[in-house]
């Protein structure tokens, strides 16, 4: 469905060099496509490692199994909602699960996508924050789901339906999406960034709106039996983290830069004069 991990590296490839060479041999213009472009790549790299990571995950369940077994057994004790009762009050109505189904499938990557277009035109300041936040967020989940971990309708005792498979609209099955990345969720983390960095970043009276996104991605990856409501209670949590440490290393940063203070250039030396030329300036006027 979307663009093999492959060619969002190889352009992410491309877009690298295309940089380095609007940096060295352009003009004012090239060099205000730079930043663009250097952006462009480090997105279509991350996403090229988040496919290969989907691609080379496990595909079996074995110790998925108990690790999802795990987690629905520790929602329990947390007395965390049921995601069999909340699926189970969609079901009866077939178009709201087709519409959740592409809701889960359809709408992470282009809504990320528009996001950070959008954040870098017109928010350029809050830019590299939020490209910190959602760099290190992704790059923690990947290392994680190296870890499988079966999702609710990879169980059959929980008597979850999987509504992907059920209505013909499942991503997986593919061999380029792993099903056993459940813990933490992607899809919910994304969308929280998205939705705080509107928020943050924009000053519309109607900012708060954009919150309902990662409410809807948190109700729709659930009642599809595709997460656990604690994968997206992590994934806040290693968002906020992700955000305490960058700000951290910002603070620290400025404190470092402002010890050394600005930088100071060597004044160039003094050209000397030709003898004759020193003669004449130091020879007073007559007359």
């Amino acid at each position: 469905m979307w663009l093999p991990w492959q060619d969002g590296a190889l352009f992410a490839v491309l877009l690298a060099g295309l940089t380095v060479v609007l940096r060295r041999h352009g003009g004012a213009r090239a060099l205000a496509l730079a930043p663009f472009s250097a952006e462009t790549g480090l997105v279509l790299a991350l996403y090229a490692l988040w496919r290969y990571a989907g691609h080379v995950s496990p595909t079996v369940t074995g110790d998925g199994s108990d690790r999802g077994h795990a987690i629905w057994d520790l929602e329990r004790v947390l007395h965390l909602p049921s995601e069999v009762t909340w699926q189970r009050a969609v079901l009866p109505y077939p178009d709201l699960v087709r519409l959740s189904n592409v809701f889960y499938a359809s709408l992470h990557v282009p809504v990320l996508i528009a996001f950070l277009v959008w954040l870098f035109v017109r928010h350029r300041e809050a830019y590299p924050r939020m490209r910190n936040v959602l760099a290190g967020f992704t790059a923690i989940s990947l290392a994680m789901h190296t870890f499988p971990v079966a999702p609710p309708r990879l169980l059959p005792d929980l008597h979850v339906v999987d509504t992907g498979l059920k209505y013909g609209q499942s991503v997986y099955g593919n061999g380029l999406t792993s099903q056993l990345a459940a813990m933490p969720s992607v899809h919910v983390g994304w969308a929280v960034i998205v939705g705080v960095g509107v928020v943050v970043a924009s000053g519309s009276p109607w900012r708060w709106l954009a919150l309902l996104y990662p409410a809807l991605t948190t109700v729709a990856v659930v009642v599809t039996g595709n997460h656990y409501w604690l994968d997206g209670i992590v994934a806040v949590g290693l968002i906020a983290a992700v955000a305490v440490v960058d700000g951290c290393v910002r603070r620290l940063g400025r404190r470092v830069g402002a010890r050394s203070g600005p930088v100071r250039r060597p004044e160039p030396a003094p050209v000397p004069l030709p003898v004759g030329a020193a003669a004449r300036t130091s020879t007073p006027a007559r007359g």
